[in-house]
């Protein structure tokens, strides 16, 4: 029996190594677009972008390698997205924290994901959010990235009279924006592998001929890490103001990921007798690579949806993980390529990820107004109030206040009221 098939049961599961190390290239090539999207999105915070690029493969190799070689699962990890526009554009740029504090923010809701998961308690507060406010989590996030997508495109401007209007549609930031956003949409209904990364690359490609863009090379050692290495500040991290921003990095995490690894593994086949341990293993797995990536230098890193790609090219064990992390080891050395990515570029793929992430909608019982005016606050305050944490706090105040005046206080598990109370004693006593 050879090192795979002992490691990895490709036999019992199924499978061959082949189909394993195409599955794991399918899966690599859905989310690779992470290694330029996470620096620029991070360098907007003040982030040094290429300690952040070195950062982002780091954690992404060792994460998904955690998850191949501990759970034996084919599902990918990396720096997710929608946790890191939250952590540059609200808590860095508009909350005014420095981006160490809100590395430490990460750390400590990692620490937290980490002791709910060791001690069995993250199916208990799974069970105490209403459905309809996961599915609210999900969409309002989805809004909050399309109105940066927008902004990053100039496809949307700033107006002092409605306060956001159309931009400059004449400009080529814009133009190539949605010119990239058609691109990867075709693509990804024609299931074309990498579609988003297509989607970028040709985007950035053209930006040098028409947006005036300048190329440095593509291949380099790879940057140091030390600038962001071990920078965060955890001190500042139990501020009160931060004390909020870890309980939505916390909560994102918790739906976002759990949702995600339930997911992949139910479609790969997994979530069968026999086999839940190692979704308990994947579990683990999600949450030490979260604080381990504040460590390293980036935000919260999550499972991928985007692993369904390589579980539908044939992937069914952790060697499809494996391949993904080692392909991530070798983006160190392209350091250059990803530095002259611009926003517009990235623009694309958050807007693209955002319509994807409102299907949760159609999820929804719209018969019963108790649970789709809490989840419709929910996604609505996230853009409108530029803050995750405010669409949080106002639909669990609201989905309380609705069950208690409706007379289905009981629907209402403890832990939601213990919540929304103090969401609404922070509203009416600290402010905004």
């Amino acid at each position: 029996m050879n090192w795979t098939e002992r490691v990895f049961k490709l036999q019992e599961h199924g499978t061959t190594v082949r189909t394993e190390l195409v599955a794991g290239l399918t899966t690599f090539l859905t989310m690779a677009y992470i290694i330029f999207v996470n620096p620029s999105i991070l360098g907007d915070a003040g982030m040094p972008k290429d300690s952040v690029f070195v950062a982002t493969c780091l954690i992404a190799a060792l994460g998904t390698t955690i998850m191949a070689l501990y759970a034996n699962y084919p599902i990918a990890l990396a720096p997710g997205m929608g946790l890191n526009a939250y952590f540059a554009y609200v808590v860095v740029l508009h909350m005014g924290f420095t981006w160490q504090a809100a590395l430490g923010a990460v750390f400590v809701s990692g620490c937290l994901f980490l002791a709910v998961s060791l001690l069995g308690l993250r199916g208990l507060i799974i069970r105490a959010i209403p459905v309809s406010l996961r599915y609210a989590i999900t969409v309002g996030i989805g809004l909050f990235l399309a109105l940066i997508a927008l902004k990053s495109a100039g496809i949307v401007a700033a107006s002092p009279a409605t306060y956001v209007t159309l931009g400059d549609l004449h400009k080529p930031p814009a133009l190539l924006a949605i010119l990239g956003f058609v691109l990867i949409a075709v693509l990804d209904k024609l299931k074309v592998p990498g579609a988003i990364l297509i989607g970028i690359v040709t985007v950035t490609v053209l930006s040098f001929f028409f947006a005036g863009n300048q190329f440095h090379g593509v291949f380099s050692a790879p940057p140091s890490i030390e600038p962001t290495f071990l920078k965060l500040d955890i001190k500042a991290a139990f501020s009160g103001g931060v004390i909020n921003v870890i309980l939505v990095f916390f909560l994102v995490e918790l739906f976002d990921a759990t949702g995600t690894l339930m997911g992949v593994a139910k479609r790969a086949g997994l979530l069968v007798p026999g086999k839940m341990e190692r979704l308990n293993r994947s579990l683990l797995a999600d949450s030490g690579a979260i604080f381990a990536g504040a460590l390293l230098g980036t935000s919260s890193t999550t499972a991928y949806v985007e692993s369904a790609a390589g579980v539908q090219a044939g992937g069914r064990t952790g060697l499809t993980a494996l391949t993904v992390a080692l392909l991530f080891l070798a983006c160190l050395f392209i350091a250059p390529l990803a530095g002259v990515v611009p926003a517009y570029a990235t623009a694309p793929a958050l807007f693209f990820v955002a319509c994807l992430m409102l299907r949760e909608l159609t999820e929804l019982d719209w018969n019963d107004s108790t649970e789709v005016i809490p989840a419709t606050v929910t996604a609505l305050t996230m853009p409108f109030t530029y803050s995750i944490a405010n669409g949080l706090a106002f639909g669990f105040i609201t989905y309380a206040a609705l069950k208690l005046f409706t007379g289905k206080g009981r629907e209402v598990h403890w832990m939601l009221w213990l919540i929304a109370a103090i969401f609404l004693f922070k509203y009416a006593y600290v402010g905004g």
